[in-house]
Order: structure tokens, then sequence, then C-alpha cells
């Protein structure tokens, strides 16, 4: 039965991150910033049919200022959740435990350890999902449709369903599902909790089928089944139009001339374009680089290896010895090969969109390696926006290996010298054959683009 508090929005997303943060001036006065992406859009899109509310939490101390002073965007619920809980919960948790166990990323000897400090983080977790709860269930209308986004709130769905079962409540994982085993790493109760909060949905969503079956497994193992929750899969694709308009625009042109600039003439260029996150697997890039450099000595002076890693998640110091490391292997690089017309390596770590897309025009190969990822979008956003065609060189534990395996050179990301081989063997690839390797990649990276992966979504769930 619907609250009698029910509130008037009949479509929902809850997200740790909104579609809009805000700075704070040192004069006092708040600057918002617009995001975008599939879920931005696929909101939109149905704003103008329905009361659609996005609820979100309040990330920095200008987000936070802005909810104390009511500032807002029309759409958007911000919740101003307290700064230990926020950080205990996603740093200690959602990014430290979840994150690590989905993507396989413990070094089990030493870790993970769960004492009562997590315990402590564990229910910071709890009260962050429980804030959430409360306030879709405040703004819900009855019957609304509600979808819940991430491994920061795989418990919402089941603490909602508790405090509104007149609602229809969808779940979406944008990362990979760990296998039974590694996912058992967690306490069982903790397994259990977790798996029971997501069955709290009608329906879950994954990136690819293998994390669906993966989540399934987990469920058979621990609960028993499903419980009837229904389980489908949206390969979340590149946004054509939006990226080959955006990469025409001056500011990439002037990017471009200053990447061929460093580059120099008539060299092949490899590129790379990724956060500083443990799965993306940066360095293992890198010595495969170093690796055909020192297996294949003709390619010296002939190829740059142009690599854009932005630094993430800082405040954790794992990240941080990451991210100085990814620098460190570039350096060494340089130091050993480099030449006074030649820079082996072109690495970047200020994040610059535009200059992302300069790259992807220019990209010979694209190296896409991660250790394991939902899906990674950077591998189906190149072959859109490649202006000559480009070599895919992709990991087979990407979640995008699933729609482009056919036309992408597969490697084991673990595997440093397979790779450079096939680095090795993306830079002969004819023209010709690049070009049509390209085509039908990028039809197949935009098979479904993110205002139609949102909307088959919402579809999905509001359809018996």
């Amino acid at each position: 039965m619907a609250s009698e508090q029910a509130g008037a929005a009949q479509v929902l997303v809850a997200s740790n991150r909104g579609p809009v943060t805000y700075s704070l001036g040192a004069d006092g006065t708040l600057d918002a910033k617009r995001g975008g992406g599939g879920l931005v859009s696929g909101l939109s899109a149905v704003g103008d049919e329905a009361d659609a509310l996005w609820v979100c939490a309040a990330l920095g101390e200008g987000d936070r200022e802005a909810v104390r002073r009511g500032v807002g965007e029309p759409g958007v619920r911000m919740l101003d959740i307290d700064a230990d809980v926020h950080a205990a919960a996603y740093n200690g948790v959602a990014n430290s435990v979840l994150w690590f166990v989905h993507h396989m990323l413990y070094q089990t000897p030493l870790e993970p350890v769960f004492g009562p400090e997590f315990r402590a983080q564990w229910a910071a977790y709890e009260t962050y999902n429980r804030a959430f709860a409360d306030a879709l269930a405040d703004e819900a209308a009855p019957g609304a449709a509600v979808l819940v986004q991430d491994y920061h709130l795989a418990l919402v769905p089941g603490m909602l369903r508790e405090l509104r079962p007149d609602l229809r409540i969808g779940h979406f994982s944008h990362t990979p599902w760990a296998p039974v085993d590694y996912f058992r790493l967690l306490p069982d109760d903790i397994a259990e909790q977790l798996l029971r909060g997501m069955l709290g949905a009608d329906r879950l969503g994954f990136l690819t089928g293998r994390w669906a079956d993966a989540f399934t497994e987990c469920c058979v193992a621990v609960l028993g089944g499903t419980s009837g929750t229904r389980i489908g899969v949206h390969g979340l694709g590149a946004d054509a139009d939006f990226l080959r308009e955006r990469a025409r625009r001056a500011d990439v042109e002037e990017r471009l001339a200053a990447l061929r600039e460093q580059i120099g003439p008539d060299r092949k260029v490899i590129v790379r374009v990724d956060r500083t996150e443990l799965s993306k697997n940066i360095v293992r890039g890198l010595r495969a680089y170093e690796q055909l450099l020192a297996d294949r000595p003709e390619w010296r002076g002939r190829v740059v290896h142009v690599a854009f890693a932005y630094p993430s998640r800082q405040d954790l110091a794992v990240y941080r010895d990451y991210t100085t490391e990814v620098s460190r292997v570039a350096d060494a690089i340089n130091s050993a090969y480099g030449t006074e017309g030649w820079t082996p390596v072109v690495l970047h770590v200020k994040d610059d969109f535009a200059r992302s897309l300069a790259a992807y025009r220019l990209a010979d190969v694209a190296l896409v390696n991660p250790i394991r990822d939902g899906m990674n979008l950077v591998a189906k956003e190149v072959p859109v926006v490649s202006d000559e065609g480009c070599v895919l060189v992709l990991s087979r534990e990407a979640g995008a290996h699933e729609e482009l395996s056919e036309d992408a050179l597969t490697v084991n990301p673990y595997d440093v010298s397979a790779t450079a081989g096939a680095l090795h063997e993306a830079l002969l690839t004819p023209p010709a054959e690049r070009a049509e390797r390209t085509k039908r990649l990028a039809a197949a990276a935009t098979a479904l683009p993110p205002t139609q992966w949102f909307l088959d979504q919402l579809q999905a769930l509001t359809t018996p």
C-alpha cells in the first residue's frame, strides 16, 4: 500500500553522484556545474511525460552548503548525509571493499581483513543506504518507478520495498559481478545482506550476460535462488551523435594540433585513456609497450604511446601510490629509450575531455587492457571518433569484449608479452583492414546509446 505521505515523482533515479555539483567560491558564492551521460539524458527524455526526480548525495562542501541554503536544481534532491558517514560508506565500504571484490583486486595473503573497523564502516553504509531509501519513499508517487544505481546503493531496494511495497524498483550494476568463490570473501552475513538488499528490486540490470550470470550463481550459492526477481542485460553503448559533434569543435582541433607536435611526423600512435583506477591495468599496459620496444627495435622512433592517466580516488593511499607508479614507469621508458627527437611515452595526468577526444581521433591503435571492467566505454568511443580507423587491443576481461571481440585483438590483461605481440600486430594492420574493423566496431559500440539504454530499463521495469 502506498505511503500516506507519497510524493509526486513518477520516475526516480538514485545514485551517489548526481547531475550537478556545486563549488563554493572564496566570496561565498555557489557555482553549479552540470554533468552529462546516459542517466542525465535518459531522465530528461521522460521529464516531459512524467514528474521525474533524481536523488543523490551531497559530495563536497559546495554541495552541502547548497543544501543548507536551499539552493537546488529542478528535478534534483540532494541529500546532506553526515560527512563522516558518507566517507565511511563511500571510501570504507563501496570503494575499498565492494569495488575490490567485484574487480577481484585483493592481494589475498594480506587483505581483506574484516574486523571491528569494517563493521563500523558497514554500519555507516547501512545508514547511508537508509537515507536514500527514506528520501525515495517520501518523494515517489503511488506506483512510481525507481531506478537505483550501482554498488554504493545495493541495500536500497530491500529497504525501499519495506517502506513502499507499491513501487516498481529497479537496480543497475555498472561494475562486474564477482564469481561465487571471490564474492564469498565477504563475511557470510554481509554477503547475504547485500544479495537480499538487491533482491528487494523487481528487476536487476547488468552490463553483460557474464555479470548477470555471476550474480545469479551467487544468489543460488548463498540464498538458494533469486526469489523471483527478474534479471536483465543492458549493454551501455557510446553516444555517437554527441561524440562525433563534440570531437569536431575548435578546442579539440587545438588539442589535436598540440598532440601532433608532441608526437612528431610520420609516427604511429598507440592511445590509452583511463582514470588511474587499479582495475584499469595501466602499469602493465606501459610494460607491454616497453616490451614492444625491447623485442621489436624497428619500432623505436616510429611509434609513440599517448597515455592519459587521469587521477582517481586520490583520497585513498593505494590509488595515490598507483598513480605515482604510472608516472614512474612512463619516465623509466622515456629514460631508457627516448632520444632528442623522440619521446616514446607522452603521458598526461590532468583531466581534459577535449584532449581525450583529440587522442581518439589520431589513434592508430587503442589499448584497453583492464584487469576487469563492467563495460569500458573508451573501447566503444575510440572507434566512433577515429579519423583514419584504429585497431582495438582489448582485454578479454572488459565487459565490452562481449560485444566487440570479433573485430578487436583480444589479450589476457596479465600477459605483458602477449600484449606486446598484439600491439605489434595492430601496428602492422593495413589501413583498409583497419578502416573496416573500425566501421564494424563503431556499429557494435553504438547499438544501445545512453538515452535508449535508460529508457529500455524503464520500459522493462514498468512492463509486467
